[in-house]
């Protein structure tokens, strides 16, 4: 992922100016770069590490999903439906 791409995705799901480190700006980042190793996965699909690493991304990102889900309810149905996740 370029700085540029993170840099975009951090003013997208800021909740406030300058925000970095709020669970929607980590979850969107950890998003893209899932979607990004997911294609890699197709195309390679005997990369065990990469898996692995994979399976470690998504189960952050269920962790911090499942604080917001908790502290900020609106927050986490507004994140889910924005990112396109839980179909």
């Amino acid at each position: 992922m370029d700085k540029e791409l993170k840099r975009k995705l951090m003013e997208e799901f800021a909740v406030h100016p300058g925000d970095t480190g709020s669970p929607e700006v980590q979850v969107a980042i950890l998003t893209t770069r899932i979607n990004n190793l997911v294609e890699h996965l197709k195309k390679n699909p005997k990369d065990v590490h990469s898996r692995r690493g994979l399976i470690l991304m998504v189960s952050r990102r269920r962790r911090l999903l499942k604080y917001l889900r908790e502290k900020s309810p609106e927050r986490y149905q507004n994140l889910i439906a924005r990112l396109g996740l839980r179909r």
